[in-house]
């Protein structure tokens, strides 16, 4: 526990020190959970973006795009259940005086559980070898059956209670697995409480006729109030997908781990509309593409694993997680929900407007139902960057601090560093910087010895260094360094667009889902 404490340290550390992320209004002592990405960190976000955008919308002939407006009218949110339902279940230590969400308390008990089966599951491998036969395992071991089944016991009663409103149950779970305030050790527990989450604010000139709005929670009404203006405009034909990503806002009881859980967020979604009865293979069609989507970045299968959901939303019939292994453990990374026709339904009845579809081959009209994949694009960074960030003994005994960002997102692709500041060889390597600049995000390093300059880009993410020296000016050829490997080549400048294109393009990383 304590390494991954100090991991997760390292990774603040190094995202406020290399310009990834800064804490918000950092001179007036900064607000909780709201981040600043800096000027290379706005760079990785911006390529998550579209390598998210070129997957889901580009890559699908079905699927477009859409940008709702944050503010909308207010009886959107009294439809889609958020004014009433969207509420956290609170609980207040009495001797810490701190505040924690009460499900969240039961679900890390419930994954300690997990990790004791695991690390059962993991020795058990490691005695066994080749010859392992680990659903049996699961199966037969008295430990791991222990573990996993009270596992399961505990979070059925957690989502019945949470369903029914039994906050008393919920308080009196926690009492008996003898959860403790992890700041104090205490357990002495208030009651529990529901918490909705929005934000308020209003709109018009005077206070006296200004009207009540709400900052979104969720990007996802804004693309169902639109579904027939897209619809019709677009000629879409069921099945078909409405993309967007944006900012939403939500305030958090407890906002912590850094990017992870911020009260102002940025999600990348995408609502699929098909016809009733098809949804469940829908379903498992987005479980699978969105997993082969988070695999192409190399970021490890076994950082990834599914999570049906015990207690479903109000408007789901299934819905799963995504989650991946951050530096505290396995958490939600992204959602693929379900969400029936609860959304449109809602919609029509609040609205008076019909929101159904004409069905050519069915000669029918009918609300469609909607299966939804959300994954956060705060938390996607976050799951990249820590992921990414090692500390590598070389073979001479010395260390480097390398960011091995999948190049596709690297914020930088290449940097072009003249061997010394004189005789031509910055002019040269300004050169080069120019004609690399309209295809990639390049940048220029003179500073310090060359190689304290290729360890300031490995900390960087950077995946190329080129570096030009006196046979530059005489055979226009350079060294062209690999981060990861730390391998030197010396090739044709002609060709550095070439060699670059092959390692960082999102056609050659996408393929990997095909």
């Amino acid at each position: 526990m304590a390494k991954q404490e100090d991991l997760f340290k390292n990774v603040v550390s190094h995202a406020k020190e290399y310009g990834f992320i800064f804490p918000s209004s950092e001179i007036y002592d900064g607000l909780s959970a709201v981040y600043d990405y800096a000027q290379n960190g706005v760079e990785l976000k911006k390529n998550i973006r579209e390598y998210w955008w070129k997957a889901m919308v580009q890559m699908h002939d079905n699927i477009v795009g859409l940008d709702a407006a944050i503010l909308m009218h207010p009886t959107t949110w009294k439809a889609s259940g958020h004014v009433d339902a969207f509420n956290d279940p609170l609980i207040d230590n009495k001797d810490s005086k701190k505040r924690y969400r009460a499900d969240v308390l039961i679900e890390d008990y419930a994954e300690k559980l997990q990790q004791k089966a695991q690390k059962e599951i993991d020795k058990a491998r490691e005695r066994f070898g080749d010859s392992f036969d680990e659903q049996q395992f699961i199966t037969t071991n008295q430990r791991v059956v222990e573990y996993l089944a009270k596992k399961k016991i505990i979070l059925e009663r957690m989502a019945k209670s949470l369903d029914s409103g039994d906050l008393d149950d919920v308080k009196a779970l926690i009492e008996e697995l003898e959860i403790a305030c992890p700041e104090s050790g205490s357990r002495n527990w208030t009651d529990v409480k529901q918490f909705n989450l929005m934000f308020g604010t209003k709109l018009g000139a005077s206070a006296e006729n200004a009207m009540d709005l709400y900052l979104r929670p969720e990007t996802a009404q804004g693309i169902f109030v639109n579904f027939l203006n897209v619809q019709k405009s677009g000629r879409m034909k069921i099945p078909f997908g409405i993309a967007q990503t944006g900012k939403a806002f939500r305030n958090e009881i407890v906002a912590r781990q850094f990017i992870f859980r911020m009260r102002e967020f940025e999600q990348m979604e995408m609502q699929f509309f098909v016809r009733p009865g098809e949804e469940m293979k829908w379903y498992e069609f987005w479980k699978d593409t969105r997993l082969k989507w988070h695999l192409s970045l190399g970021l490890g299968d076994k950082n990834y694993r599914f999570h049906d959901h015990e207690k479903l939303a109000h408007y789901a019939n299934a819905a799963a997680d995504i989650e991946f292994n951050f530096p505290f453990g396995f958490k939600e990374l992204e959602g693929i929900h379900s969400r029936t026709d609860f959304d449109l339904k809602a919609h029509e009845q609040y609205s008076g407007k019909k929101l159904q579809y004409f069905d050519p081959e069915t000669n029918s009209n009918y609300v469609p139902y909607v299966v939804e994949t959300s994954v956060g694009l705060d938390r996607m960074f976050l799951a990249v960057f820590s992921n990414s960030l090692t500390e590598e003994t070389l073979e001479d005994g010395s260390s480097r601090t390398v960011l091995r960002l999948p190049s596709v997102l690297a914020p930088t692709k290449a940097t072009v560093l003249p061997l010394v500041k004189k005789d031509g060889l910055p002019e040269l390597s300004q050169q080069i910087m120019d004609e690399l600049k309209w295809d990639f995000k390049v940048s220029y390093d003179e500073k310090d010895a060359v190689g304290r300059r290729y360890r300031r880009q490995d900390a960087l993410g950077t995946p190329f260094c080129i570096t030009v020296d006196h046979q530059s000016l005489e055979d226009q050829t350079v060294t062209i360094r690999h981060r990861d490997t730390m391998k030197q080549d010396r090739v044709k400048i002609s060709e550095l667009r070439s060699i670059i294109d092959q390692e960082v393009s999102m056609r050659t990383w996408l393929l990997k889902t095909v």
